[in-house]
């Protein structure tokens, strides 16, 4: 199980400090902010993974395939066209993650469950990604066992795409967030996003507290 340290509006001091003791899998949420992070920290980034855990605009999607590792935020057929073609033009695969809206949230992005099971079939014909697994991003819930079933779900999905497809790289189960992770581990997340309990809460303007 992997934890993806999540470093949306967190300064490139912090995110030295936590390379600095290991932690070297970072996620973004936003194309642009990772982008001056990384370069600012081009003499420790070598060691370091980036995924993009946000949304991914299109026109965006041509720097995300030459920052980020994986892009866990694929939410679209369209979306994973474009990439295919970026990766084509490149002549090497992009890794990605598909973005299940598991709740039917309409403020989420992401696959409805239903409408993946019938387009998974185009997309893994697409020879230049590489779907390596699923995302979600679960309701916020003050009790995260209310929230189990979305963690189930998608594990549930998961199973029927790779009986469905045959895809041997389905691998990962991104899913879980500082306040919920320990039930998302419990259904078999392989990937965890965590923020605040790493950096700290954040003020409502977006900086971290007590920095």
């Amino acid at each position: 199980m992997k934890i993806v340290a999540v470093t949306k509006t967190v300064p490139v001091e912090c995110i030295r400090e936590a390379v600095a003791a290991g932690q070297l899998l970072l996620g973004e949420n936003r194309v642009q902010e990772a982008e001056r992070k990384i370069n600012d920290l081009a003499d420790v980034v070598q060691d370091a993974q980036w995924h993009l855990i946000g949304h991914l605009q299109s026109n965006k999607a041509s720097t995300a395939v030459e920052y980020f590792s994986l892009i866990q935020s694929v939410d679209t057929l369209k979306l994973a066209q474009k990439l295919n073609d970026l990766g084509a033009q490149r002549g090497r695969s992009v890794d990605v993650l598909l973005e299940v809206n598991m709740a039917g949230e309409s403020s989420k992005f992401g696959f409805r469950p239903d409408a993946l099971l019938k387009q998974i079939d185009v997309l893994s014909y697409l020879p230049y990604i590489a779907i390596r697994g699923l995302m979600t991003v679960a309701p916020q819930a003050a009790v995260p066992e209310s929230v189990r079933w979305v963690f189930r779900a998608i594990a549930q999905l998961r199973y029927d795409l790779q009986q469905q497809t045959g895809l041997p790289g389905l691998t990962e189960l991104s899913m879980g967030m500082s306040g919920d992770f320990e039930v998302a581990i419990e259904e078999g997340a392989t990937m965890v996003r965590i923020g605040t309990a790493i950096f700290g809460p954040r003020e409502p303007n977006g900086e971290l507290s007590g920095r």
